[in-house]
């Protein structure tokens, strides 16, 4: 029998050779072997149990030539430290939105000062946005919203497995919040231009309702910055964000329809416009 070490070679490579991550190769590895990151470094020299082996050549064949995202093969990703599951219904969380949470939670500080909020997620998907805002500050009380009742579903279990007190409600977009008020609104709508190419790993597995935002991919960011005033507080938080190459004109569908308010646009850890942040102090 091979050694951990060769089957992580073989595999990493035939992932390259097929344009395919390979740190996928070794998340399934981790997984199916049911060893951490350390222990495994310590197993490599190691002979694969032959279960272990079977099991991780399947989920490698899904991987590559079936075109199954690693995170579905696995059933969760981890998001800010926590463990969320996810499936077809839902997007899989992704390391940068990691980035709009902390600055969430920074400008909560500094314009709310600790007192309670009242926080809405429009278009929660898995629930990652709205569950660890729940998880991270106990003094925001959040509700979180989206139109896919298959979403909801995920999003509920990641709740309860969690143990975070989030509150759910299903419609379309700031519909089924008519009548609430906020202090903080998070979003990270879907955002990718209609016609726009979308990888096949992408667009053969996760939602559609998801990705696509109207022939701009603005949309939905239109919406809720129309309908903000009508579901905010008089101070508030806005968060969004979206494609890297959008902010210019997320701007100026703010200054159109918001009045008095301060627009901050952020970059990502790698540099792109990724984040905005609207401020009614």
């Amino acid at each position: 029998m091979l050694t951990y070490r060769e089957v992580l070679n073989i595999n990493e490579q035939y992932a390259i050779d097929n344009e395919k991550e390979d740190s996928g190769v070794k998340l399934l590895l981790l997984h199916f072997s049911n060893l951490s990151s350390t222990d495994l470094l310590l197993s490599l020299d190691k002979e694969i149990p032959e279960k272990v082996y079977n099991d991780f050549l399947y989920g490698v064949d899904r991987y590559i030539a079936k075109n199954i995202p690693v995170q579905h093969i696995i059933g969760y990703e981890y998001f800010y430290g926590h463990k969320f599951i996810v499936n077809g219904d839902v997007l899989i969380p992704r390391f940068e939105t990691e980035e709009l949470v902390a600055n969430v939670l920074m400008y909560y500080d500094e314009i709310f000062n600790s007192e309670p909020v009242d926080v809405v997620d429009v278009g929660t998907g898995s629930g990652c946005l709205a569950i660890t805002l729940d998880l991270e500050e106990k003094q925001m009380k959040v509700t979180a919203t989206d139109i896919s009742e298959a979403a909801l579903k995920v999003a509920k279990e990641n709740n309860d497995i969690l143990e975070a007190n989030v509150s759910f409600l299903q419609g379309d977009m700031l519909q089924p919040l008519q009548g609430k008020k906020f202090d903080i609104l998070v979003s990270n709508p879907p955002y990718i231009p209609d016609h726009e190419y979308v990888e096949n790993l992408v667009i053969d597995n996760e939602p559609s309702v998801a990705l696509f935002g109207g022939e701009d991919g603005l949309d939905f960011y239109r919406i809720i910055i129309r309908g903000a005033s009508q579901i905010l507080k008089d101070r508030y938080l806005i968060a969004f964000e979206h494609a890297y190459n959008k902010s210019k004109d997320i701007k100026k569908i703010i200054k159109k329809h918001l009045k008095d308010v301060e627009i901050i646009q952020k970059k990502d850890l790698q540099g792109k416009d990724r984040m905005t942040f609207i401020i009614k102090r």
